[in-house]
């Protein structure tokens, strides 16, 4: 959240930069790549060996292309669903990268499997973060809200990684289990947070069985504004089909099917001479 509110003050200082890129007519997704592999390349090459500070000036640096990369696409008009996708997808990969890496540190050269665990909770629960965001806005809810975001997450992870790097005892450990304990806070407010937003709508949705598509297309026919008669008929007309057409086949032998009256044998007329 507070690292939201940061985001304008923070474009403010990197709009120079993006401009110059975007008069040199430099690829938004490029920048959104390059970023990401040097995220992924500082923690996996850093993290992993124990260089807590050098790994955390490097993913610094190569985290601002995040902001750079809109600010390029905006100024030359060419923001799209596809750069907004390719961005979600990055910071995956660079999370994963981060937490991975310390997750590997602490089960090997770190020796503390505890930490290990909470490096793997938190790349997990931040996983879920994104996700229960997504899923939400795909169904048409909000779902801004959280006390933990993936901007304060970072924040708090790259400061103490930095400051544990230069020697400061416990940093790292201490913002491990904080970010377990907020992240999971946070998937929890979001999903709360989505629930109220559907309980208040008033539209529960009947799910038909798997399988049954003709009954699901009946449903949504039939909650339709203008649905009449017309659609209550054609089920009736469904459901009664098997006995019309049982009996179709006995008429006027007196077995007239259920509901229908049954039919007078039509009269003989003798041909005319």
């Amino acid at each position: 959240m507070l690292a939201s509110n940061a985001r304008p003050q923070i474009q403010k200082v990197l709009d120079p930069l993006s401009q110059w890129a975007a008069r040199s007519s430099v690829s938004p997704d490029l920048v959104t790549v390059i970023g990401t592999i040097g995220v992924a390349g500082g923690a996996l090459g850093f993290f992993t060996l124990g260089h807590f500070f050098v790994g955390t000036l490097v993913i610094t640096l190569f985290v601002f292309s995040d902001l750079v990369d809109g600010v390029i696409a905006r100024a030359r008009g060419i923001s799209s669903k596809w750069g907004a996708f390719l961005d979600s997808t990055s910071d995956r990969v660079g999370d994963g990268a981060i937490f991975g890496s310390l997750v590997i540190w602490y089960a090997g050269d770190g020796d503390s499997l505890p930490l290990a665990g909470a490096a793997l909770l938190c790349l997990v629960a931040g996983s879920v973060t994104s996700y229960v965001k997504a899923r939400a806005e795909s169904l048409g809810f909000t779902c801004n809200v959280g006390f933990a975001e993936r901007g304060e997450r970072l924040l708090i992870l790259l400061v103490a990684a930095g400051l544990y790097g230069l020697g400061v005892p416990y940093l790292l450990p201490a913002a491990l289990w904080f970010l377990v304990g907020a992240t999971v806070l946070t998937v929890a407010q979001r999903v709360v947070h989505v629930y109220r937003q559907f309980v208040r709508s008033g539209r529960p949705t009947l799910v038909p069985p798997a399988g049954d598509s003709n009954a699901a297309a009946e449903t949504a026919e039939a909650d339709q504004p203008g649905a009449g008669p017309s659609v209550a008929s054609s089920v009736v007309s469904q459901a009664g089909a098997p006995d019309l057409a049982g009996g179709a086949g006995v008429a006027g032998s007196g077995n007239a099917p259920r509901g229908v009256p049954p039919v007078p044998p039509v009269p003989q007329v003798a041909p005319g001479r």
